[in-house]
């Protein structure tokens, strides 16, 4: 049993890395009366993430961490898949015959289907469908077309009963920034809507690049658009709180490609939807529109002056992300990296529960280089680095709540509550 599982998210789970004392534990720990013996990092997770609040471009950046908080209740509740979850996705809608006969041409997948790696396999098909052509493979192209659409399916988990407080506390922390600071930018490589629920809850405005007409259409240019408040007395505009840039850097499950145009929409009669889909190919295809244009965005801001960047439910393992982050790193002085994941220190460290774990604890298995440079970097005095040990949820509890709840908020709060049936009321 992994040390997470079951595991309720709290900033108590968090450890602060220093070169100094290693990796501390977020509380104080106390003796049998009560009395502290040793300061906890809190008070150094509080004063850096604060910092990186302040800053005047703020940016988040989350992958399939971030998805697995998400919750839906019951015993039948999908929950975010894992790479193995898609795999056995895939294979209950084919069979294992056509997987084995498919695996049979090319004998360097067979491992890869053993280990049940969908990503490794469906790259493996995709360069056997470029060397043979679809005329003389047509039963693998057969099988990448059932895949993705299985893939597609299985990552649309949200709903208005998922549980998305995790999303809905980050974003009320980072979205709300004052008027004269750009707005803040999430960037996801997740397909799921977490991020459009949980802002659609919480009455938050998303700036997603697409148009306000129905359909929704997709034109690079609104990313520069605002809303403003124009009131009738006021010959001025001003601009409304709880608004940020959304940039879904694989796709979105909403994503369907209809004639020239890419338009907003989940019904399959649309098209399929516009993703890119886990192969080893995903380098390439990012350079596609619109996938460019998430890119570019992100490329862009990483080097402006005076930027902080929040990490966390990313594994760095894309190296079109992880490469361009780290050579910001070196070229933009004034570049903090935030990164929050339970990648920095392995199960076995954990169970130890020590107060303070030694700067060599093991990291888990297959953790990605970055993840080490990033250390490094710690280890040789870079300030602008912060590291903690722990998952998403935990980080949005354990970022501050800079700004208080404005009255547009607290508004539609009154209003959810008006509209619902007060206790006792007849059904």
């Amino acid at each position: 049993m992994s040390y997470w599982d079951d595991r309720p998210a709290s900033a108590s789970n968090i450890r602060h890395y220093t070169r100094e004392t290693g990796w501390s534990a977020y509380d104080d720990a106390k003796n049998d009366k009560g009395e502290v013996v040793e300061r906890g990092s809190s008070h150094l997770v509080e004063q850096s993430l604060t910092a990186v609040l302040n800053a005047s471009n703020l940016l988040l950046l989350t992958g399939a961490g971030s998805s697995f908080c998400a919750k839906n209740t019951g015993p039948d509740g999908l929950r975010a898949p894992g790479m193995k979850d898609l795999w056995d996705a895939v294979a209950s809608a084919t069979t294992q015959r056509t997987i084995d006969q498919i695996s049979g041409y090319m004998p360097l997948s067979k491992p890869i289907v053993a280990e049940k790696n969908i990503e490794k396999f469906l790259t493996h098909c995709k360069i056997y469908l470029e060397l043979f052509g679809p005329e003389k493979a047509q039963d693998v192209l057969e099988f990448i077309a059932l895949a993705e659409k299985t893939i597609a399916s299985r990552v649309d988990f949200v709903s208005d009963d998922t549980d998305l407080s995790a999303h809905q506390a980050i974003l009320r922390k980072i979205a709300r920034r004052g008027a004269r600071k750009p707005r803040a930018r999430v960037f996801t490589t997740n397909y799921d809507l977490a991020f459009e629920y949980a802002a659609r809850a919480l009455r938050f405005t998303v700036i997603d690049g697409f148009s306000h007409s129905m359909p929704q259409v997709y034109d690079r240019g609104h990313f520069s658009y605002d809303i403003v408040r124009r009131e009738a007395a006021s010959e001025g505009a001003d601009y409304i709180e709880s608004v940020f840039l959304l940039h879904k850097l694989h796709g979105s499950i909403d994503w369907r490609r209809k004639g020239t145009e890419l338009i907003r929409s989940r019904s399959e009669a649309d098209g399929a939807a516009a993703l890119i889909y886990p192969r080893d190919s995903k380098y390439q295809e990012a350079f596609e529109t619109p996938y460019l244009d998430m890119m570019s965005a992100l490329q862009t801001a990483l080097r402006e002056p005076d930027t902080a960047l929040i990490v966390s439910g990313f594994g760095f393992n894309d190296d079109h992300i992880s490469k361009p982050i780290m050579a910001a790193l070196e070229a933009n002085m004034r570049l903090r990296i935030v990164a929050c994941d339970i990648a920095f220190l392995a199960d076995e460290e954990l169970d130890k529960d020590q107060f303070a774990l030694a700067t060599t604890a093991q990291a888990r298995p297959n953790v990605s280089a970055c993840f080490s440079k990033l250390k490094r970097l710690a280890d040789i005095g870079d300030q602008r680095i912060t590291l903690l040990n722990g998952r998403f949820d935990d980080l949005a509890q354990a970022i501050p709540d800079l700004v208080a709840q404005t009255e547009r908020e607290r508004h539609a709060e009154r209003i959810k509550v008006l509209n619902e049936p007060a206790p006792g009321d007849a059904k």
